[in-house]
């Protein structure tokens, strides 16, 4: 008894939910929904990877670009306390000790600032390697699920012509 309620229940349902799958465009408007909605779901993944790889590549710039001015700002610092000892040595005659003094300060200074510029560039680096590789991760997925939609549509449209004959 309980058995043939449930099948004459499902039998009613089946029998007025196909009047409404036979409505004209309906499998097409179906596929074109899902299709929107799988679209639209890889924008905004799609986006929130490219905000997030630009985030990590500012952050990544500003602190390689933060190291360099501390590093150039030491380089500075030593060199002027050195060209500061080479004045003073040159004043009492020693002019070798003041030239030793100032190529000394200088060759300091320019390790720092070579060294400032290595940091800066691998951060640089680092940061847009981080970028590009969360951009082609969403590019990835958005492109994934719109061939899904474009799939999920051409297969509801294929199914709904089985109907509209």
């Amino acid at each position: 008894m309980k058995k043939s309620i449930i099948i004459g229940l499902a039998a009613v349902a089946i029998g007025s939910s196909v009047p409404a799958f036979a409505q004209e465009n309906f499998f097409d408007r179906l596929g074109d929904r899902i299709d929107r909605r799988l679209d639209t779901r890889g924008d905004r993944i799609n986006e929130r990877f490219d905000a997030r790889g630009d985030r990590i590549d500012e952050r990544m710039d500003t602190r390689g670009d933060r190291i360099n001015e501390r590093l150039d700002a030491k380089g500075d610092r030593i060199n002027e306390r050195l060209d500061a000892r080479a004045a003073r040595a040159r004043a009492a005659g020693r002019i070798r000790l003041a030239e030793r003094l100032e190529r000394r300060g200088d060759r300091i200074e320019n390790g720092l600032d070579n060294r400032g510029n290595r940091i800066d560039a691998r951060l640089d680096r680092r940061g847009d390697r981080v970028e590009n590789r969360l951009d082609r991760r969403g590019s990835r997925i958005d492109g994934r699920l719109d061939n899904r939609g474009n799939r999920i549509n051409r297969r509801l449209d294929r199914f709904g012509q089985r109907f509209s004959r």
